[in-house]
């Protein structure tokens, strides 16, 4: 299969379990690639959100601590930048601060910026994987390469024991390409 088939199932794969709710930009309203993965899902299992990065990182802590999964989408991994005082300071450092008594899971799911055949520029298309694992301990961070990792790697954020955040890192370029 296709990497954008194989990130289709993977969501609707998530969106059988009925803890998982997906909250981002355009992902009730087409506005860019991830959107297109998510159309089969029902919308009552979507929260759109504006442009406010760090605050959708603060509602999916919020919405885990409540006994939901969310599928937290940025549709570049520049604009997840944004968020990253809720995912450094909060998110990831949760677990510790509770001494244990709060484990949320989390997906986030971002994708690194084509460069062809239109290339985004400098604010869409950086890859900030090495610094963001620099900056974590508790959060998986895994990059997407092939269509036959995505199902597996999501199927893993879901239900691995090992690690209760995960931060998943798809390829713009290849939604097409692969």
């Amino acid at each position: 299969m296709k990497y954008k088939d194989e990130l289709i199932n993977a969501m609707n794969y998530l969106a059988d379990d009925p803890r998982t709710i997906f909250i981002g930009q355009s992902v009730r309203f087409s506005g860019n690639a991830i959107f297109n993965t998510l159309e089969q899902i029902d919308n009552s299992r979507k929260i759109e959100t504006p442009v406010f990065e760090d605050i959708q990182m603060g509602m999916s802590t919020g919405l885990a601590l409540n006994g939901y999964i969310p599928v937290t989408c940025y549709p570049r991994f520049d604009f997840l930048i944004l968020a990253c005082n809720q995912m450094v300071n909060h998110l990831d450092k949760i677990n510790f601060m509770s001494k244990g008594m709060m484990k949320p899971r989390v997906i986030i799911r971002t994708s690194i910026g084509p460069k062809e055949p239109l290339d985004g520029g400098p604010q869409h298309t950086a890859d900030y994987t090495e610094s963001i694992k620099k900056m974590v301990t508790d959060i998986n961070v895994v990059k997407l390469q092939e269509p036959e990792d995505i199902l597996p790697t999501y199927k893993n954020a879901l239900e691995s024991n090992d690690s209760r955040i995960s931060l998943i890192i798809e390829y713009g370029s290849h939604y097409n390409d692969k």
